[in-house]
């Protein structure tokens, strides 16, 4: 039996990584996915994947950081399928590699409008929809990155603690609403964005030395956890923070 049967996913950054994981397990559980990202080379790929497998997928090019975007890809899903039965906010970007001083403005900015002011687009845009059907589930992809300190990642660290709180905030005021909102928090994962580490044993050794499981994870494993949240299995589950992230946190 399909876990997420006739159930409609809109899954942001559903073009790679992460996103891209949890786009095709959420179609293999039956639900009717549509995957968002700037790139729709890399979108229209992960839809002929779906279709191939007999899946059902819509795919919608933008970002989320144009609000325009997120109104229009809300009214497009509900144009064909009339309804919003979870969201994942997955898209995200990274800077790494500087400390406080060294990061200028304009990184400072696009990093925080990506991984939380596009939440928050997204969620607002998305929330109505779900009051008016009396039930949603939201997740919110976060990072290690807000629960440990992590050096040289002062925005990054800084847009993922933000998006924590912000799960909660959510939690709180839609649980009366049917609404659940929970956060994942994934260690080093096997993604493009985490490319040129993985290909540095030099840098990365020492990185998983910190992980008692020691191996990065994979996009799929994360994707699981996800399957899990946005199921109705979790459906008393709500403001939970999920680290998955071999160990790390607990080292």
């Amino acid at each position: 039996m399909s876990r997420l049967g006739g159930k409609v996913a809109l899954i942001t950054g559903g073009n790679a990584g992460i996103g891209e994981a949890v786009a095709k397990r959420f179609a293999r559980e039956g639900a009717l996915v549509v995957i968002t990202g700037r790139r729709q080379d890399e979108l229209d790929r992960v839809a002929t994947d779906i279709r191939t497998a007999q899946g059902i997928v819509l795919a919608v090019a933008g970002s989320v950081t144009d609000e325009s975007h997120a109104r229009a890809v809300v009214e497009q899903v509900l144009r064909h399928f009339n309804r919003i039965d979870i969201l994942i906010n997955n898209a995200g970007v990274g800077a790494f590699g500087q400390r406080i001083h060294e990061t200028d403005d304009e990184t400072w900015s696009r990093v925080l409008d990506v991984n939380v002011t596009g939440v928050f687009r997204m969620t607002r845009a998305v929330v109505p929809t779900m009051l008016t059907q009396g039930k949603g589930s939201i997740v919110n992809i976060s990072s290690i990155a807000s629960l440990v300190g992590i050096p040289l990642l002062p925005a990054y660290a800084a847009s993922k603690g933000a998006l924590d709180a912000l799960t909660r905030s959510i939690a709180i005021d839609y649980a009366k609403d049917g609404i659940r909102c929970n956060v994942v928090n994934p260690g080093l994962v096997a993604t493009p964005m985490a490319a040129p580490l993985m290909s540095n044993p030099e840098q990365l050794d020492p990185i998983l030395s910190h992980y008692p499981i020691r191996r990065p994870g994979q996009p799929e494993e994360v994707a699981s956890m996800v399957l899990y949240l946005a199921s109705d299995e979790a459906a008393w589950v709500t403001g939970g923070t999920f680290p998955i992230d071999g160990g790390m946190t607990v080292w």
